[in-house]
């Protein structure tokens, strides 16, 4: 029991890391500017 525990929160952690470096990696690859969207509700702008 003690042992399937340690490995459930080993999992959990190596789960967290993991989703931590993908957020991480699609915050720095987003281009830096201004973004300009053209779609059926109209035209946007944001600036990132």
């Amino acid at each position: 029991m003690k042992q399937n525990t340690l490995y459930l929160v080993i999992g959990a952690l190596v789960v967290v890391v993991i989703a931590l470096g993908i957020y991480v990696y699609r915050e720095q690859s987003k281009p830096k500017g201004v973004e300009l969207k053209i779609d059926d509700k109209g035209i946007s702008i944001q600036q990132n």
